[in-house]
Protein backbone atom coordinates (compact mmCIF):
# COMPACT_ATOMS: atom_id res chain seq x y z
CA UNK A 1 0.00 0.00 0.00
CA UNK A 2 1.50 3.30 -1.16
CA UNK A 3 1.64 5.75 1.72
CA UNK A 4 -0.62 8.85 2.24
CA UNK A 5 -0.14 12.46 2.78
CA UNK A 6 -1.34 13.50 6.42
CA UNK A 7 -2.04 17.26 7.68
CA UNK A 8 -2.20 19.16 10.81
CA UNK A 9 -1.69 22.26 12.54
CA UNK A 10 1.30 22.73 14.47
CA UNK A 11 -0.52 21.84 17.96
CA UNK A 12 -1.45 18.15 16.42
CA UNK A 13 2.83 17.41 15.15
CA UNK A 14 3.42 15.67 18.21
CA UNK A 15 0.44 13.41 18.06
CA UNK A 16 0.29 13.08 14.56
CA UNK A 17 4.21 11.95 14.54
CA UNK A 18 3.57 9.71 17.03
CA UNK A 19 0.32 8.00 15.34
CA UNK A 20 1.93 7.83 11.87
CA UNK A 21 5.53 7.11 12.23
CA UNK A 22 6.01 9.78 8.40
CA UNK A 23 9.34 9.69 7.36
CA UNK A 24 8.57 13.15 5.78
CA UNK A 25 7.62 16.57 6.99
CA UNK A 26 7.20 19.65 5.05
CA UNK A 27 6.82 22.77 7.87
CA UNK A 28 5.16 26.12 5.90
CA UNK A 29 5.78 28.34 9.01
CA UNK A 30 7.20 32.23 9.12
CA UNK A 31 11.13 32.24 10.34
CA UNK A 32 10.09 33.65 14.07
CA UNK A 33 7.88 29.91 14.75
CA UNK A 34 10.00 27.55 12.42
CA UNK A 35 10.01 24.35 14.25
CA UNK A 36 13.46 22.05 15.08
CA UNK A 37 13.32 18.88 13.05
CA UNK A 38 11.17 16.23 15.71
CA UNK A 39 13.06 13.13 16.60
CA UNK A 40 12.44 10.18 14.21
CA UNK A 41 12.77 12.70 11.33
CA UNK A 42 15.86 12.27 9.38
CA UNK A 43 17.30 16.54 9.05
CA UNK A 44 17.18 15.95 4.93
CA UNK A 45 13.78 14.43 5.23
CA UNK A 46 12.70 17.61 6.59
CA UNK A 47 11.50 20.32 4.34
CA UNK A 48 11.47 24.24 6.23
CA UNK A 49 9.86 26.88 4.27
CA UNK A 50 9.67 29.88 5.67
CA UNK A 51 7.14 32.07 4.47
CA UNK A 52 3.41 33.60 6.18
CA UNK A 53 0.41 32.80 5.59
CA UNK A 54 -0.66 35.73 2.64
CA UNK A 55 -1.64 35.62 -0.75
CA UNK A 56 0.06 38.89 -2.16
CA UNK A 57 2.90 40.63 -0.33
CA UNK A 58 3.35 42.77 2.33
CA UNK A 59 5.78 44.50 3.56
CA UNK A 60 7.68 42.68 6.73
CA UNK A 61 6.83 39.34 5.39
CA UNK A 62 7.51 36.63 3.22
CA UNK A 63 5.03 35.70 0.71
CA UNK A 64 5.28 32.44 -0.75
CA UNK A 65 7.80 32.22 -3.65
CA UNK A 66 8.40 30.21 -6.75
CA UNK A 67 11.84 29.05 -4.84
CA UNK A 68 9.51 28.08 -2.14
CA UNK A 69 7.08 25.77 -4.54
CA UNK A 70 10.19 24.51 -6.47
CA UNK A 71 11.64 23.04 -3.47
CA UNK A 72 7.95 21.70 -2.16
CA UNK A 73 7.40 19.84 -5.63
CA UNK A 74 11.30 18.49 -5.80
CA UNK A 75 10.44 17.07 -1.96
CA UNK A 76 7.29 15.34 -2.52
CA UNK A 77 8.48 14.07 -6.05
CA UNK A 78 11.52 12.75 -4.35
CA UNK A 79 9.73 11.00 -1.19
CA UNK A 80 9.46 7.17 -1.95
CA UNK A 81 5.46 6.69 -0.77
CA UNK A 82 7.00 4.17 1.40
CA UNK A 83 6.20 5.71 4.94
CA UNK A 84 3.40 8.58 5.27
CA UNK A 85 4.79 12.28 4.81
CA UNK A 86 3.05 14.70 7.40
CA UNK A 87 2.79 18.64 6.06
CA UNK A 88 1.96 21.11 8.30
CA UNK A 89 1.60 24.95 9.17
CA UNK A 90 0.61 27.04 12.08
CA UNK A 91 -3.49 26.44 11.81
CA UNK A 92 -3.88 23.54 9.20
CA UNK A 93 -5.88 25.45 7.00
CA UNK A 94 -4.63 27.40 4.71
CA UNK A 95 -0.61 26.61 4.05
CA UNK A 96 -0.60 22.94 5.09
CA UNK A 97 -3.40 22.47 2.84
CA UNK A 98 -2.33 24.10 -0.63
CA UNK A 99 0.88 22.01 0.21
CA UNK A 100 -0.91 19.00 0.20
CA UNK A 101 -3.22 19.70 -2.85
CA UNK A 102 -0.01 20.46 -4.91
CA UNK A 103 1.87 17.62 -3.63
CA UNK A 104 -0.80 15.45 -4.71
CA UNK A 105 -0.88 17.24 -8.06
CA UNK A 106 2.42 16.86 -8.67
CA UNK A 107 2.37 13.12 -7.21
CA UNK A 108 -0.48 12.59 -9.83
CA UNK A 109 0.01 14.34 -13.10
CA UNK A 110 -2.88 12.70 -15.07
CA UNK A 111 -5.09 13.31 -12.64
CA UNK A 112 -8.12 15.95 -12.56
CA UNK A 113 -7.39 19.22 -10.77
CA UNK A 114 -10.80 19.26 -9.76
CA UNK A 115 -11.35 15.75 -8.20
CA UNK A 116 -8.13 16.53 -6.52
CA UNK A 117 -9.69 19.43 -4.86
CA UNK A 118 -12.60 17.72 -4.48
CA UNK A 119 -11.05 15.27 -2.26
CA UNK A 120 -9.49 17.80 -0.80
CA UNK A 121 -12.69 19.44 0.61
CA UNK A 122 -14.11 16.13 1.70
CA UNK A 123 -11.59 15.18 3.93
CA UNK A 124 -10.90 18.57 5.11
CA UNK A 125 -14.08 20.66 5.36
CA UNK A 126 -12.56 24.18 6.45
CA UNK A 127 -9.44 23.60 4.41
CA UNK A 128 -8.75 27.24 2.58
CA UNK A 129 -5.90 26.67 0.18
CA UNK A 130 -3.38 29.45 0.00
CA UNK A 131 -4.02 30.47 -3.23
CA UNK A 132 -0.69 31.70 -4.09
CA UNK A 133 1.07 28.74 -3.63
CA UNK A 134 -1.60 26.96 -5.76
CA UNK A 135 -0.59 29.34 -8.41
CA UNK A 136 2.62 29.30 -8.35
CA UNK A 137 2.56 25.65 -8.21
CA UNK A 138 0.07 25.55 -11.10
CA UNK A 139 2.43 27.48 -13.63
CA UNK A 140 5.43 25.11 -12.49
CA UNK A 141 3.49 22.18 -13.33
CA UNK A 142 2.39 23.56 -16.28
CA UNK A 143 -1.71 23.17 -15.48
CA UNK A 144 -2.65 26.01 -17.54
CA UNK A 145 -4.82 27.56 -14.62
CA UNK A 146 -6.58 24.08 -13.89
CA UNK A 147 -5.67 23.91 -10.65
CA UNK A 148 -6.20 27.55 -9.59
CA UNK A 149 -9.85 27.11 -10.93
CA UNK A 150 -10.21 23.80 -8.79
CA UNK A 151 -9.38 25.77 -5.71
CA UNK A 152 -11.88 28.43 -6.69
CA UNK A 153 -14.62 25.89 -7.43
CA UNK A 154 -14.43 24.27 -3.82
CA UNK A 155 -14.81 27.55 -2.79
CA UNK A 156 -13.54 28.88 0.89
CA UNK A 157 -13.62 26.10 3.75
CA UNK A 158 -15.81 26.36 6.77
CA UNK A 159 -14.42 28.96 9.53
CA UNK A 160 -12.32 27.40 11.90
CA UNK A 161 -9.48 28.61 14.49
CA UNK A 162 -7.71 25.69 14.05
CA UNK A 163 -7.81 22.85 11.36
CA UNK A 164 -8.63 19.12 11.89
CA UNK A 165 -5.90 16.21 11.05
CA UNK A 166 -6.49 14.81 8.14
CA UNK A 167 -5.07 12.91 5.27
CA UNK A 168 -5.04 12.06 1.17
CA UNK A 169 -3.92 8.58 -0.03
CA UNK A 170 -0.84 9.63 -1.94
CA UNK A 171 -2.00 7.77 -5.53
CA UNK A 172 -5.36 9.03 -7.01
CA UNK A 173 -7.41 7.55 -9.56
Amino acid sequence: MTAAIHVCPLSAIEKSIAAHRPTHLVTLINRELMIATPQGIAPENHLKLDMHDIAAPIDGYVAPCGEHVSNLLRFAQGWDRKAPMLIHCWAGISRSTAAAYVSLCALNPRASELALAQRLRRAAPEATPNRLIVALADRALGRQGRMVAAVEAIGRGQMALSGRPFFLPSVCD
